[in-house]
């Protein structure tokens, strides 16, 4: 059995972290009054500007005063090793940087700590509105009006609004994909995709929609965000219906997941079940 989290470390850290993505945050809008340096990272679409590199700078600078013996893994710099391995930050400094490069002003930033793989602490700042978001384990949920409880929306209608999120290795011609959008868009009122998951986390964990889909998702952006959502009272689960497993692994390609209140993973399931047996002809493979 793993040995409970330091509760000292775990405030500290928590107190670190809304300071380093706050500070990291307003870097980003200062930076966004010039120039954007964009290119390409990698071969599956990504890109990386020079507000990322600046944001994870601060953050990492931060992360490394406070706990130097503290294991860090981020978007853009990959991992760093720590005397304290239990311990690992994940970092994702700036979600929505596809958004950026194109001029929406919709991304954010996200911090996590974890210890021996499960997430204790989660932080997302939004710098457009200079709003922040916070989780501890077993602690509850906090935004800029207290504490965040994730209770059901009152529908006008019988279809729920959802945000979809697939990986970045994820092709277009994916044939899961496929199906599990087609079906998604036929059975809601409206599917989302921000380009910037941890808002998408944000926003079902508020109540603002009812649900969120992952498909095959990065795990950088996936422990702030969740712990925050699980914190408020949001369900998630695997697409069998089973509880996710809240650890992180670094190596994992890619993670399924089904978010939302009361029956909507249950629903949600059923339609991951039915997608598969959708076909989508006349489109390129």
């Amino acid at each position: 059995m793993n040995e409970a989290p330091d509760a000292a470390v775990v405030a500290s850290a928590t107190d670190i972290a809304i300071a380093a993505a706050e500070e990291a945050g307003a870097a980003i809008r200062a930076g966004l009054r010039e120039a954007l340096q964009v290119r390409a990272k990698g071969a599956d679409g990504d890109l990386v500007t020079q507000l990322d590199l600046l944001a994870e700078d601060i953050i990492l600078r931060r992360l490394r005063e406070a706990f130097p013996g503290h294991a860090i893994l981020a978007e853009e710099s990959g991992r760093h090793g720590g005397a304290q391995d239990s311990w690992c930050w994940v970092v994702d400094p700036l979600d929505g940087t596809n958004n950026i490069a194109v001029g929406l002003p919709v991304y954010s930033v996200g911090i996590a700590l974890c210890h021996a793989g499960t997430p204790v602490v989660g932080v997302v700042h939004e710098p457009t509105t200079d709003r922040t978001w916070w989780a501890v384990r077993g602690g509850g949920a906090f935004g800029p009006h207290g504490r965040i409880r994730g209770l059901a929306r009152e529908r006008k209608r019988s279809a729920p609004t959802l945000a979809w999120l697939q990986g970045y290795s994820v092709g277009s011609a994916d044939p899961v994909a496929r199906g599990l959008r087609l079906t998604l868009e036929a059975n809601a009122r409206r599917v989302i995709q921000l380009w910037s998951p941890l808002l998408c986390w944000m926003m079902v964990s508020r109540g603002d929609i009812d649900g969120f889909v992952g498909y095959r998702a990065g795990v950088i952006d996936l422990p702030a965000g969740s712990l925050i959502a699980r914190e408020s009272g949001i369900r998630i689960t695997d697409f069998d219906g089973a509880p996710l497993d809240e650890r992180i692994d670094p190596a994992d390609g890619g993670v399924d997941f089904l978010a939302g209140t009361g029956e909507i993973p249950h629903d949600l399931a059923l339609l991951v079940k039915s997608a598969a047996d959708v076909r989508v002809s006349g489109l390129a493979r």
